[in-house]
């Protein structure tokens, strides 16, 4: 599944294209994806002008001039073309400017979705309302981790997994972010230190600035809006490394929690 870093690429391969361009077709070419597309996106989209595009943890937004909003979210397997010379049987939107640029919406598995919502009011979109702060803003601190953590049995990976107390991190990027920091992803929250917390701040954040710089991860579906695949996956630390070395000497190791694999080492992820 596309994570912050797959969708942040996203934003910013669609940016050039799109913003500051008058929008001169916008066709859904079915009527849902994992849910209902409005059935008024294409008039109130259609002659709009495209102002900014901006993500909000793993969704991406698309402003326009009319004060309206599209969001889209890539579910499992969605992706952006820009400019393609050929309609794929999955592209679900497409999108024309008036510089003769396109981008089309391609979601094999129509776990994504599209959505319309007030920009001066896109705080209460419902899945934003209750999300704790971006993992790359200011207001992630040790500070913050410490109390959301205070007094929680539950493991940090778990707790770094929930959107209310971090937006937008997925299993990946916490794998990779816990191994850098060196914490065991089992570890209480509650019973994490400040200076480690310190240390997983920043770990966090040098983990999806090296993600985005390399385009994200592909797993399977994934590619970047210009057809470029992400190439993260080659400087993995631990995801998907199960039984390879680990850079300590440890071995790598893999479990299963709640559906999702883990991947740590306990040579180095102590506590």
């Amino acid at each position: 599944m596309p994570e912050l870093p797959e969708v942040e690429t996203t934003v910013r391969g669609l940016t050039p294209v799109l913003t500051g361009q008058r929008l001169t077709t916008v066709e859904p070419r079915r009527a849902d994806l994992r849910k209902a597309i409005p059935p008024d996106l294409r008039q109130r989209m259609t002659g709009a002008t495209v102002t900014a595009l901006r993500r909000r943890a793993k969704y991406g937004m698309i402003d326009t001039d009319r004060g309206d909003t599209m969001i889209f979210h890539l579910g499992m397997s969605g992706r952006w073309r820009v400019d393609p010379t050929e309609q794929l049987l999955h592209d679900h939107l497409l999108i024309e400017t008036g510089a003769g640029r396109s981008a089309v919406l391609n979601d094999p598995r129509r776990f994504g979705f599209l959505d319309l919502w007030r920009t001066d009011a896109i705080q209460t979109y419902p899945p934003f309302e209750a999300m704790g702060p971006e993992p790359l803003g200011p207001d992630l601190t040790a500070a913050y981790f410490a109390a959301a953590f205070a007094g929680r049995a539950a493991p940090v990976k778990a707790l770094l997994l929930d959107q209310r107390i971090v937006a937008g991190l997925g299993n990946i990027y916490v794998c990779e972010a816990l191994h850098l920091a060196r914490i065991a992803p089992n570890r209480a929250g509650g019973r994490i230190a400040l200076p480690r917390l310190a240390r997983l701040v920043d770990a966090v954040r040098e983990v999806l600035t090296a993600a985005i710089a390399a385009g994200g991860s592909t797993l399977r579906d994934y590619a970047r809006p210009d057809g470029e695949l992400g190439y993260f996956s080659k400087q993995w630390r631990a995801y998907g490394r199960e039984g390879e070395a680990c850079d300590c000497g440890g071995t790598i190791r893999r479990r299963v929690d709640s559906g999702r694999s883990t991947f740590w080492c306990p040579g180095c992820q102590r506590g």
